[in-house]
């Protein structure tokens, strides 16, 4: 029978011969890391600020409400009270909704900026480790030279 060759030793030096820099690995899992902290603070925040809004808007609804709801003595009384909650109802919804697209413009820049960051950070990271791994390559290959000779 035909025994079949072992290759580990062949292709562990093979892969030894091609540095690879680990701690590369590691500060792109770091800088991702922290870029996801941050826009998961951007979203939290958005949250936190929408979820006011929502509930101070539910708080004026309701009182407004209130005065809708009182017993009148004449039932024009009960007209001009639900044109009264409307048009306040109507108020309230525009200032929410305002109130809303300022939360929006927030998470969009702070969302810019820090996707901005992160594209600068990357590049230098990148040119970082291209540079490195072009030396350590330029290196193995004077060094096969010189064992060459």
């Amino acid at each position: 029978m035909t025994k079949t060759n072992d290759y580990t030793k062949t292709m562990q030096d093979m892969m030894a011969s091609f540095p690879v820099d680990a701690s590369a690995f590691q500060n792109a899992f770091k800088t991702q890391a922290a870029f996801g902290e941050r826009m998961t603070k951007v979203a939290l925040d958005a949250a936190e600020k929408s979820t006011e809004i929502s509930a101070k808007w539910a708080k004026e609804s309701l009182s407004k409400m209130t005065l809708a709801a009182k017993a009148k003595t004449e039932p024009a009384d009960y007209t001009k009270s639900v044109t009264d909650f409307a048009s306040a109802a109507a108020e309230l919804a525009a200032e929410n909704m305002a109130a809303f697209a300022e939360v929006a413009k927030k998470v969009q820049m702070d969302t810019v900026e820090l996707l901005m960051a992160a594209g600068k950070d990357a590049s230098s990271e990148a040119t970082a480790v291209v540079r490195k791994a072009t030396d350590d390559v330029a290196a193995n290959v004077k060094k096969a030279a010189n064992a060459a000779n």
